[in-house]
């Protein structure tokens, strides 16, 4: 399927002013859009997108349009109906609603959902054929529009993400992660649009290609922009855009179009390029069962390691969690979830199920907040629907859920929800009968339970069974039934599996070595994954040695790593441990995001006799240094940074009223900033971030918010005196607004520096318009302040 090019800029063309909503525009000027979508078809177009990227009612409210986000849908799904006549097909357009959804921002998952369904039920109503979610920045906002289309009617629909030239979206999830996300919960294609030219998003396509069960959708820019005589144009002409859409379509992409820079001249060069071609069928090859967070695929059964789901995050037996949930804090699961990741657990399992609280807002609380500071995916461990459903809905990934057994009244309960959600399912073979003690009867339940999978759309990759072992010390016929089950199921019937350890050695003494015993036992017999403490040395030194042994582990690279450091004296002497002191665990806050504790770390610290500025200086500055150089690294994404700039800025703020009294503030010490978005861009979202980190660490920054003229952001700074003035600008038809406020400042001889960021920015483009710097994210806009103000400016 061939799908159209760009469609802001021909519209400017037509006399759309800067600054207007483009949907209001459309809406009323109906024969340009109609104009230029059939110059679509005719250029060998199959389906055009409405003029409604931004047609929520978020988008809609900056233009004061809210309450018309329905009959604007409409109006322009109708519009784009008669251009299509019989000629093409019509696709609804769903952009961001340029606002961050809980816990990076303020908007709830929810809140976003009904977003999405006010505007989408426009677009049935103006008769659309299919929609497409793009330009997705972040995959929880694509959940939720794709979530809203699924549950208000049966049109296919298309995700299309952006992947900036590093291979991750703004908010790090990569290609994999994302395909793997998306197709789960019932995408009908996935793909990459904007960003970047086509060679970068060769390499998307190529990374999701092995995992695609469906269709592959790619819509590149015209290459790169850059500024010719005042004119943004792009480096690639239709020509050599052209000569990238074979190799799309040898890789899998099923349906190709064009993003920013691209006409229907582009469109007419990619139609003639690939004509004759038949597209590859999506059916992966890989014989994986897939999880994802919102940043990290991982792959189970094949030869990828063998997994451990970490069991700690479970109330049971446990005190110290047990106090903290009833009390309503979730920092004793954050740092269990953390120790187990570092540890080495591939997979959390998540159970906060106990007397006194209420399971669903606990789950809720635990879901948002791990999903956040951690890349593992979790594993949802309740018996309640309620609990499940709530927990698998707001997942920004593909989760496992632990777990569904042969019971009809659970089968009809629990199975509907987690096909909903695409989720994996552990099967636990027991019924209404109870335990089936031998492997035969056991096989017979899996049987069962998969047979009413397989009518929502699972297949053996999509499930772990769990062998289900008993304790030995009542029946030592157990394990064997038990290891005889994992044969089975990995042998024959095909389908990864999964034991809880402990099970089998409670009630006897000297219990690891039972487990260590069973567990490398149960690999032999082809174990996938293991419920297991993975603080555990020596579970987690047999499994790096069993990855060896089953061609796990390429080379023994990761087994070598893992032993190559230990001495002699490090395999028999305890590690020495000492207490962290109060200014350390703050250094530990900020470099984990950990707002809920900071208030009281600081409170701490301070009565512990380190002063104000010694916390400043000597621990939250080098705290957000850390975090800086690992997003530098790309060990951090975006949400960490924006959460440890949280956990920052709260401290910054019990700190603040000290630092002044000692005459100590480091913000009274940097730069002046003046940030805007420029003349007729509303696009807020990235300045909104840069802001943000530019204040924490100590800028004074003054944000005149987006579509700002250049006379307001010239005559503030030259009230403030600022030594920088920052622009942001996310379309290519208004980055020439950029060159505006620097010609117009440089000639008011206002004496400042300029730094410049936005999606459709390049280096060049900000030198080729006089600009002090360029920066592509938040964190490189912190160093190249700092770089800046270290000049004065003469």
């Amino acid at each position: 399927m061939i799908l159209d090019g760009a469609m802001g800029t021909l519209m400017q063309k037509k006399g759309m002013p800067k600054g207007v909503c483009p949907e209001l525009w459309g809406a009323e000027n109906e024969e340009a859009v109609i104009t230029e979508q059939v110059n679509y078809i005719n250029s060998g177009t199959n389906a055009i997108y409405t003029f409604s990227l931004g047609g929520n009612r978020y988008k809609l409210d900056e233009f004061g349009l809210g309450d018309r986000t329905i009959e604007l849908n409409r109006r322009l799904a109708q519009i784009s109906r008669k251009a299509a006549g019989n000629n093409a097909f019509v696709a609804g357009d769903i952009g961001s609603t340029g606002k961050f959804i809980r816990p990076y921002g303020d908007l709830p998952f929810d809140k976003a959902v009904d977003a999405f369904k006010e505007q989408i039920t426009g677009l049935i109503e103006g008769g659309v054929d299919f929609f497409v979610i793009e330009t997705m920045i972040d995959i929880q906002e694509a959940r939720a529009a794709l979530i809203a289309a699924k549950e208000l009617c049966d049109l296919p629909v298309c995700v299309s993400m952006t992947f900036a030239q590093d291979g991750y979206t703004l908010t790090g999830t990569d290609p994999v992660a994302a395909l793997i996300t998306l197709q789960s919960l019932g995408a009908d294609a996935v793909g990459c649009n904007c960003s970047t030219g086509p060679e970068d998003m060769i390499k998307i396509i190529k990374a999701m290609k092995p995992y695609a069960k469906i269709p592959l959708l790619v819509k590149p820019n015209a290459g790169l922009p850059r500024l010719v005589e005042g004119n943004t144009v792009f480096d690639l002409s239709p020509d050599e855009f052209g000569t990238y859409m074979p190799e799309f379509v040898e890789l899998g992409a099923s349906l190709l179009g064009g993003c920013c820079g691209t006409s229907p001249e582009y469109i007419k060069v990619l139609a003639d390029s690939i004509k004759g071609m038949s597209p590859v069928s999506p059916s992966a090859q890989n014989t994986y069962g897939l999880l994802s967070s919102s940043r990290k695929a991982v792959f189970l059964g094949g030869d990828s390691s063998l997994a451990i789901i970490g069991e700690r995050i479970n109330p049971t037996g446990k005190k110290k969690l047990q106090e903290s949930l009833k009390e309503g804090k979730m920092s004793e699961v954050v740092s269990l979830a953390h120790e187990q990741a570092e540890k080495g657990a591939d997979i959390l399992d998540v159970n906060v199920g106990m007397p006194g609280i209420n399971e669903k807002e606990k789950m809720l609380e635990a879901v948002e907040i791990l999903s956040s500071k951690l890349d593992v995916p979790l594993c949802i461990d309740s018996t309640s629907p309620d609990v499940v459903e709530a927990a698998l809905r707001i997942y920004p990934g593909r989760a496992l859920l632990n777990s569904i057994n042969g019971d009809r009244a659970q089968l009809e309960k629990l199975l509907p929800i987690a096909a909903k959600y695409g989720a994996m399912i552990i099967i636990l073979p027991l019924d209404e009968n109870g335990v089936p003690m031998n492997a035969d009867l056991r096989k017979e339940v899996v049987k069962k339970v998969f047979g009413e999978a397989e009518k929502y759309g699972y297949s053996k990759q999509d499930i772990i069974v769990d062998g289900l072992v008993m304790t030995v010390s009542s029946s030592q016929e157990a394990a064997l039934e038990t290891l005889e089950l994992i044969e089975w199921c990995s042998r024959s019937f095909g389908c990864c599996t999964v034991i809880g350890l402990s099970n089998v050695s409670f009630g006897l003494p000297e219990r690891n070595w039972l487990n260590s015993a069973f567990y490398t036992m149960a690999v032999s017999r082809g174990l996938t994954c293991a419920i297991a403490n993975p603080s555990n040395e020596i579970l987690m030194d047999l499994k790096a040695a069993c990855n060896v042994l089953t061609c796990r582990d390429k080379n023994s690279q990761n087994y070598i790593s893992r032993f190559a450091l230990r001495t002699g004296a490090a395999k028999t002497e305890a590690p020495v441990t000492t207490a962290k002191t109060p200014a350390e665990k703050v250094y530990e806050a900020v470099l984990k995001g950990n707002r809920e504790e900071i208030g009281k770390l600081i409170k701490e610290t301070l009565e512990s006799g380190v002063s104000a500025s010694d916390i400043v200086d000597n621990h939250l500055i080098k705290a957000i240094t850390l975090v800086g150089d690992l997003y530098d690294k790309k060990e951090y994404f975006l949400p960490q940074l924006i959460m440890s700039a949280e956990t920052m800025k709260d401290a910054f703020g019990i700190l603040e009223p000290l630092l002044k009294k000692d005459k100590k503030d480091p913000a009274g010490e940097k730069a002046r900033i003046v940030i805007a978005t420029v003349k007729g861009d509303v696009h807020d979202i990235g300045k909104n971030i840069v802001a943000l980190m530019l204040r924490n660490y100590g800028f004074n920054v003054f944000d005149l918010g987006k579509d700002v003229d250049a006379k307001t952001i010239i005559s503030k700074a030259r009230e403030l005196n600022a030594e920088i003035i920052a622009l942001s600008s996310l379309m290519t038809t208004t980055m020439t607004e950029m060159k505006d406020v620097i010609d117009q400042a440089k000639k008011e001889n206002i004496k400042c520096r300029f730094m410049v960021g936005g999606a459709v920015v390049t280096e060049q483009y900000a030198s080729e318009i006089g600009a002090n710097g360029y920066s592509s994210d938040a964190y490189g806009a912190v160093k190249l302040a700092a770089e800046l103000s270290k000049d004065k400016i003469s």
